[in-house]
């Protein structure tokens, strides 16, 4: 997977060089690429916001500079890749385009395991009031943009929520992860959250590991892990449960 980066702070995303990701991007699993946005800028200044039209507090990124280094993306993505070249490029058939937006749907675990079957992503990192429409408006025209939002909050930039999104992602390509069955069983993978875990030793400040999973009993532990993540999921996150798990948890309680 080629994954392209433009930022006002491209040293933000030197992190992504350790643990897993770093390994993947020296192995040549994922292709990964930072720009600077006031590269494509061309006054003194390298300035990439300006005042908005209609007043209120605030600058906005301006869309000159986005769309000269966004062109420069699309057209090596093109020739990097032998997809549609970036010219007859459209929504169905271009590199998605991933703007984080408190405006934007929401990103999940469905979302990830969508965006990691992609051969190419692009993520711009907005800052100050955001970017410019236009350049959401022009560039869904040569590619499938998404404004997404990592939750109901705001951030001072775009970056925090890229980084998320790229380890969410990346960590989902094959080969990444060493034991992709470790991926399965995780938190919202089957749209519930993940049960405890335990290791040695059985027996930690008073507190003991449950005999359930030092039973051998494969299937007593498969039916506790089940319980448990029933259990936090409408403990802590009842809006993630469907009317059939309700129902489950209503039955084991009857």
């Amino acid at each position: 997977m080629r994954i392209d980066i433009v930022t006002i702070f491209p040293e933000f995303f030197g992190v992504l060089d350790i643990s897993l990701l770093g390994k993947a991007r020296q192995t040549g699993l994922i292709d990964l690429r930072v720009h600077d946005l006031r590269d494509s800028t061309h006054d003194r200044h390298r300035t990439v916001d300006d005042t908005p039209y209609g007043g209120g507090a605030g600058m906005v990124m301006k869309p000159e500079p986005w769309g000269e280094a966004l062109d420069g993306i699309l057209a090596d993505t093109g020739a990097a890749t032998n997809a549609v070249p970036a010219e007859v490029a459209d929504a169905a058939t271009g590199p998605v385009l991933i703007f984080p937006s408190p405006a934007g749907e929401q990103f999940t675990q469905a979302t990830a395991r969508e965006l990691a079957e992609e051969p190419n992503l692009i993520f711009g990192c907005g800052r100050y009031e955001g970017i410019d429409q236009r350049v959401f408006d022009h560039f869904a025209s040569r590619g499938r943009v998404r404004l997404i939002s990592l939750g109901d909050y705001v951030l001072n930039g775009g970056e925090v929520a890229v980084m998320a999104m790229v380890e969410a992602i990346g960590r989902l390509i094959p080969g990444v992860v060493g034991n992709p069955e470790s991926l399965v069983e995780e938190s919202h993978e089957d749209g519930l959250l993940e049960y405890p875990s335990y290791t040695k030793p059985a027996l930690w400040r008073g507190l003991d590991v449950p005999p359930v999973l030092r039973s051998g009993n494969h299937g007593a532990v498969a039916a506790w892990r089940r319980e448990q993540q029933l259990e936090r999921t409408a403990r802590v996150r009842p809006d993630l449960l469907p009317p059939a798990n309700s129902e489950e948890i209503d039955g084991g309680q009857g």
